[in-house]
């Protein structure tokens, strides 16, 4: 893995040491309306190199992760004069690293990029690891490239200002990492607090570094997803089936909201298939249940949500769909073939679990 990871509160500083080491081309940020707001000015407080930026504000929300959005980034890239040799700051959640992630990935076929993740979520998975992605037609993240970055400059700094829900968003991804790392991470994670008023964004920094180690470990020795890296998809098939039910109702969830429901899921369903202790099932499920809520569903949404399911990437047997799943807390097993009986099945164990 060649993107540089760097943990600091002193982003401007960070930032003006990347552009320096790449020569000091020419810079552009790209923001959506909100990070243009509240965030960008004090970049241009911190940075030289963002005072002679130009900057690009795109609309903000997963529904504006679209090819309008990016059509705009092009053009603005393109009317600016911008080449292959520059560089884009991308300053934002995961919808602008991603959006921007992608622009940069197919701009004169690639331009440099160094990500300036403002969320939580965005700081632990969609900055980290080279995948970029748009939504299409319906489908979240249905085009999209494996190109990594320069660098991502993660920072608790940003976090304070954060609603309630962006936190809990990001820490699902956290919990995921710890499920896939060990116990002693996962209980680490389920004895700290995110909540208002609880919540200290200085202590959180050693806790996202732990965590963005794991998701880094794994993408050193898999980029492009053909073994190992299948592990991040844990609680990512149904939780993406959610998300895009969520939008066909026209009531969008929070992308963390819905990985930490799908974990649930993912964790039924390792109980069933491979005998996934069912102590840290129900723990696991009631710390969701308490802290996420519950992502409302009856049987009549099964046949919806499984053709969202089928239509995966990364399924490969026609009829089946492809889970991560876990024997144990850090025991990942990639492509286990499921049937939809049996993904039924768990979703009526989900439901009762979470008071459905």
């Amino acid at each position: 893995m060649t993107q540089k990871l760097v943990f600091t509160n002193l982003v401007g500083e960070a930032i003006d040491k990347l552009v320096d080491d790449l020569g000091n081309p020419p810079v552009y940020i790209l923001v959506d309306v909100n990070t243009a707001k509240c965030v960008l000015p004090v970049l241009l407080e911190q940075s030289v190199s963002a005072t002679r930026a130009k900057v690009i504000t795109v609309k903000a929300g997963e529904v504006n992760k679209n090819l309008d959005n990016l059509q705009t980034v092009w053009k603005s890239l393109q009317d600016a004069g911008a080449t292959r040799n520059s560089v884009i700051i991308n300053v934002g959640g995961g919808v602008v690293t991603d959006l921007g992630g992608f622009a940069a990935a197919t701009f004169k076929r690639g331009m440099k990029v160094i990500n300036v993740p403002t969320t939580l979520l965005g700081a632990v998975d969609a900055s980290v690891g080279g995948k970029t992605g748009i939504n299409f037609n319906g489908y979240k993240n249905e085009l999209g490239t494996f190109t990594e970055p320069e660098a991502t400059i993660i920072s608790t700094g940003f976090f304070i200002t954060l609603p309630q829900q962006e936190l809990l968003s990001g820490y699902a991804e956290m919990l995921k990492h710890a499920l896939l790392e060990n116990r002693d991470e996962l209980n680490r994670l389920l004895n700290y607090s995110v909540v208002y008023p609880i919540f200290n964004a200085d202590t959180l920094l050693p806790l996202i570094e732990s965590t963005v180690q794991v998701k880094s470990r794994i993408v050193e020795q898999d980029f492009r997803e053909a073994g190992l890296r299948k592990a991040l998809n844990l609680g990512h098939t149904v939780g993406h089936a959610f998300e895009s039910l969520a939008l066909k109702r026209k009531s969008p969830i929070a992308h963390g909201y819905a990985v930490a429901q799908g974990l649930v899921v993912a964790l039924v369903l390792s109980h069933l298939k491979l005998g996934f202790p069912s102590d840290v099932l129900h723990t696991f499920a009631h710390y969701i249940r308490e802290n996420y809520g519950a992502f409302d569903i009856d049987c009549d949404d099964y046949p919806e949500l499984l053709k969202y399911m089928h239509a995966d990437k990364k399924n490969t047997q026609e009829g089946l769909i492809a889970f991560t799943l876990l024997a144990d807390v850090g025991d990942v097993k990639t492509d286990c073939q499921t049937t939809p009986d049996e993904v039924k099945s768990a979703l009526d164990i989900y439901r009762d679990l979470m008071g459905i």
